[in-house]
């Protein structure tokens, strides 16, 4: 396809006022079949919305790539990827299109680095479990972005700048991770006691994304011992830096979701007003 052609393919897509961008913690892949009060505000999250959004592109910490991929299925499957979950949730499909169109419009707004096509890819669990939830019908367009696990937290907040367009395209962007995800200190119970290391970096970032003082968790390792016990690898914490990224100077945040579930694992969710 030429530039040329895909020009005329997302002139389609008129200018509209942004659209928010969100952060979801998404926790338990239990939580797509679950109905708690996570799940609820998901779906009231959704109803929220101001606008029915064009397409939804996901930046979920479940695609790990080495350089920087888009998904440009048109019918991406459903990825179950997980293992030892009841059969039920292996049984869930959420079989939402794609959007080439504007999957590949994303890859031309990507200059600082070359963005490959992607056609294998699905919408894996840091996608569906949410998704189905704030948009239960399945019937909007969505794809998503890779997160390049070689590059720095710096490298991610400054490519995540260059979608801002596309939150004027009818784009909803979502970041989902965990701000806090430690696997190793998990405790399977649902009435768990959060650990105070994660109740205390919690509350760090939200006074960060409060005061727009988002270069210091950019910079999370200087943070402390509790940045440190609560990510313990960035896989999860990086989806938060795209949202961070997509930002306006000036917007407001909201907090849509407050909770840790199994101790170490912050289910805090936010989104621009």
């Amino acid at each position: 396809m030429q530039l040329n052609d895909l020009k005329n393919i997302t002139s389609d897509y008129k200018s509209t006022d942004e659209m928010p961008v969100m952060f979801i913690g998404h926790g338990n892949p239990m939580n797509g079949i679950s109905d708690n009060a996570f799940t609820r505000a998901l779906g009231q999250m959704g109803k929220n919305v101001s606008r029915r959004p064009t397409a939804i592109l996901v930046i979920s910490a479940h695609w790990l790539t080495r350089g920087t991929h888009v998904l440009v299925s048109p019918y991406p499957p459903t990825i179950h990827d997980f293992g030892g979950f009841p059969e039920a949730l292996y049984a869930v499909q959420y079989p939402a299109p794609g959007s080439p169109e504007l999957a590949r419009e994303t890859k031309n707004l990507i200059t600082s680095v070359n963005v490959v096509e992607d056609e294998k890819w699905g919408l894996d669990h840091g996608a569906w479990t949410v998704l189905r939830h704030m948009y239960p019908n399945a019937d909007i367009p969505v794809f998503q972005l890779s997160i390049d696990f070689y590059q720095s937290p710096e490298y991610h907040f400054k490519l995540a700048a260059e979608l801002k367009a596309l939150r004027k395209k009818g784009v909803l962007i979502i970041g989902s991770g965990n701000i806090v995800h430690n696997l190793r200190q998990v405790v399977f119970a649902d009435n768990a006691k959060p650990y105070d290391w994660a109740i205390a970096f919690d509350q760090t970032v939200k006074e960060k994304l409060s005061e727009h003082a988002f270069h210091d968790l950019v910079n999370y390792q200087q943070l402390g011992k509790e940045a440190m016990l609560s990510i313990p690898t960035n896989d999860h914490y990086l989806p938060m830096i795209y949202t961070l990224g997509l930002v306006n100077k000036g917007e407001d945040i909201q907090f849509t979701y407050e909770e840790i579930q199994n101790g170490s694992i912050s289910m805090r969710c936010f989104q621009t007003l």
